[in-house]
C-alpha cells in the first residue's frame, strides 16, 4: 500500500507471529511506508510481553498490552500476577489484556477463564489502563462482569458483533476495534449493519495482522498474510459503508486511540 498522506494508529498487531519470524523488519519498514505510524503491539501471554516490550524498547513508534488471553488462562503460573502488576506500571504498557472470554473454542475452562479476566479487570481498575477485550460466543457472561467491575475504560477488540452487541459496548463509554473482518461479504454483514450506529468518536482501525486479510486488498499477498501496512483498506470498506472520508475516518481512529491509550500526538 502506498503512502497516501494519511497517518495510521494500528491499534492491534501480533507483531510475535510465527508468520512474521522471517522479516519482521521488512513488515515494519511497509507499515511506515504506508503512514502507519504508531502500532499496539497484543500480547495474549505474559511471555509475549515480554516480546512485545524488547522491541518497544527498539522502536519508538511501538506499545503494547500485557495480559492473558482466555485461550492461555489455564496456562498462568502461580505468580502471574504479581508478574502482570509489574508489567503494568512500565511505560510502554498501555492496556491490560488481550482478555475476556471464549466459549467457542474451550482451550481453558470456562471457570478460569472467567477468574483470569476478573483478575484482570481488577487490575485495569486499579491502574487506570485500558481494558483490551477478546470476546467470543461468550458475550452475555462478558457484558455482565465488564457492568459488575464497572468497567467504562477500554476497548472492544477486533469486533464482529452485531448492532444490539456495538450498542451494549458503547452504552458502557467503550471504543470498537474494526478489523477486516468488516470487508468480509461472507461474514461480515451484520458488522456492516452495526456501522450506522458507531460514532466516530469511539472508533478504533485495528488490523490484527497477520490474521484477517481485508478481502476488498486490491492486490492480495499469496501468502494470505495480513500486514499493519494494508489498514487503509479497513478505512476504505467504512468509508463505503458510513459516507465518511478515508482522511477522517484516519483522523478520528488516530485521535481516539491516543485518547484511549493515553499517548499525545508524536
Amino acid at each position: 500500500m502506498l503512502n497516501n498522506g494519511l497517518r495510521w494508529f494500528d491499534a492491534g498487531v501480533n507483531l510475535f507471529s510465527a508468520q512474521y519470524d522471517a522479516d519482521r523488519p521488512q513488515v515494519m519498514h511497509n507499515a511506515s511506508a504506508a503512514g502507519v505510524d504508531t502500532m499496539l503491539l497484543i500480547s495474549s501471554d505474559l511471555a509475549e510481553t515480554a516480546d512485545n516490550l524488547s522491541w518497544c524498547q527498539n522502536h519508538h513508534n511501538c506499545l503494547t498490552t500485557a495480559g492473558v488471553h482466555p485461550h492461555q488462562a489455564a496456562a498462568v503460573a502461580p505468580d502471574w500476577q504479581t508478574l502482570l502488576e509489574q508489567l503494568l506500571k512500565l511505560e510502554h504498557v498501555v492496556a491490560v489484556g488481550e482478555c475476556g472470554l471464549d466459549f467457542n473454542r474451550m482451550f481453558s475452562p470456562q471457570a478460569q477463564q472467567i477468574q483470569v479476566f476478573e483478575t484482570q479487570l481488577s487490575l485495569a481498575k486499579t491502574t487506570g489502563k485500558a481494558v483490551y477485550l477478546h470476546e467470543r460466543d461468550a458475550f452475555d457472561s462478558q457484558i455482565s462482569l465488564l457492568k459488575q467491575h464497572q468497567i467504562s475504560h477500554g476497548i472492544a477488540h477486533c469486533f464482529t458483533g452485531d448492532t444490539t452487541q456495538l450498542k451494549a459496548y458503547l452504552d458502557l463509554g467503550l471504543y470498537i476495534g474494526i478489523t477486516g473482518w468488516l470487508c468480509d461479504e461472507r461474514r461480515g454483514q451484520l458488522l456492516q449493519q452495526a456501522m450506522a450506529y458507531l460514532p466516530a468518536d469511539r472508533l478504533i482501525l485495528e488490523t490484527d495482522a497477520p490474521y484477517l486479510l481485508p478481502r476488498n486488498l486490491a492486490n492480495k499477498p499469496k501468502s494470505r498474510r495480513n500486514e499493519p501496512a494494508f489498514i487503509s483498506a479497513i478505512a476504505t470498506q467504512l468509508s463505503d459503508l458510513t459516507g465518511w472520508s478515508v482522511a477522517d475516518i484516519a483522523r478520528h481512529s488516530e485521535h481516539n486511540a491516543r485518547q484511549l491509550f493515553h499517548r499525545e500526538h508524536s
